[in-house]
């Protein structure tokens, strides 16, 4: 059984006590965890998310906030973090908090061992966030988090076997088989983005060559953009005068609004893109074989122009096409939500913990009103 440290917060304290929970992990189903609000937290490069989400995925509440730079220390965005929780704790009865963050989570899911766009190196988050707030904290990769949302809430209901990519400015991933999110034995499993597609190819930032999210990601598709419209393409004549030649200023977000007002070359820029995603997935499917995938992440809102290339060039690079029953590609139902509601979600699992705390606060409370009062009572003896 779990053991539990009090830490009385001061007299006058706004804020909770701390919790601190020591002990084995109890085995844990999201079917018999508590139906209570919980907060989840979805970091990344740029913005920290955070909203209370009910036990059926409803978002109470959120708010948001600017990522600080990465060149500052982890404890600005730890800082950031408490901030936005206890800002929510102040209007919700919070029962834990779940992270889902841009970077390698370890198998423990405490520690942050690398995040590309902030300064976490093998940094203990969830130990050190635990000691600050009043409630449990759950760490998880943030397409794992995105993951579990959509096969609880999403796109991914009623799927025993489903793989979620994630496609942004990289390409992230997640697998999830009957019910357990899989992370691998050190916990960085789905880092689909650096499976290598082209030999020799494109330069990575990981430091690779030819890495999938080089070919199929809201880099890629940028970068593509800003090549032609650099060289003057005739085709690119449109975005550029879009852009009234500051390419610089070409976005993803951009090229898919182009392609919906039937820019050619933004509409090819897209196929490609979603070319190279069903060549990557039906290496996927050979590999991991799942009934479905879920494609999410900003660069999904271009919907079918570029889902739609990739269901074709995933039938045509299948192996064993013809012969097999072909997985289902869907794109995410929940949006930039997603990774917020499933740490939240996820955090459910450990919000027990909390509600046992705090009943057996409330009993040693009791047993000591019942003992003050009966001295009291003996005290003042018979009238």
């Amino acid at each position: 059984m779990s053991t539990y440290r009090d830490f009385t917060a001061p007299i006058g304290s706004r804020r909770a006590p701390v919790l601190r929970t020591v002990g084995p992990r109890e085995r844990r189903s999201h079917l018999s965890a508590p139906r209570v609000p919980t907060v989840g937290i979805d970091i990344g490069g740029t913005k920290v998310m955070a909203g209370v989400v009910d036990a059926d995925g409803i978002i109470l509440e959120k708010v948001r906030t600017e990522t600080p730079d990465k060149s500052k220390s982890p404890k600005v965005v730890e800082d950031t973090i408490v901030e936005l929780v206890l800002d929510l704790s102040d209007r919700h009865d919070v029962h834990a908090v779940g992270i889902g963050a841009a970077g390698w989570v370890d198998a423990d899911r405490n520690r942050v061992l690398f995040a590309p766009h902030l300064s976490w190196r093998n940094e203990p988050l969830r130990d050190r966030l635990a000691g600050r707030l009043a409630v449990p904290v759950l760490v998880d990769n943030d397409a794992n988090a995105a993951a579990w949302a959509e096969w609880r809430f999403g796109a991914g209901r009623g799927e025993d076997h489903l793989v979620m990519i994630t496609l942004g400015t990289g390409i992230g991933g997640a697998i999830l088989e009957d019910g357990q999110v899989k992370r691998g034995k050190y916990g960085v499993a789905g880092e689909f983005g650096h499976m290598q597609v082209v030999p020799g190819g494109h330069r990575c930032p990981c430091g690779n060559r030819g890495c999938w999210e080089q070919y199929s990601s809201g880099n890629a598709l940028v970068r593509e953009a800003k090549e032609l419209a650099a060289a003057d393409s005739p085709v690119a004549y449109g975005i550029i005068e879009h852009v009234k030649g500051q390419i610089g200023d070409i976005t993803g977000p951009m090229i898919t609004e182009l392609a919906r007002d039937g820019d050619a070359m933004c509409i090819e820029l897209l196929q490609d893109i979603g070319q190279w995603l069903g060549v990557g997935i039906a290496n996927l499917a050979a590999a991991l074989d799942p009934s479905c995938f879920v494609i999410g992440g900003g660069v999904s809102a271009a919907d079918d122009l570029l889902i739609g290339p990739a269901r074709d060039a995933f039938k045509r690079h299948l192996t064993g096409r013809g012969y097999r029953p072909e997985a289902r590609i869907t794109r995410a139902q929940l949006g930039p939500e997603a990774g917020m509601v499933g740490a939240a979600d996820l955090a459910r699992l450990v919000a027990r913990r909390f509600r046992r705390a705090n009943r057996r606060r409330v009993e040693r409370y009791e047993r000591y009103a019942r003992f003050a009062e009966a001295r009291r009572t003996s005290s003042q003896g018979p009238a």
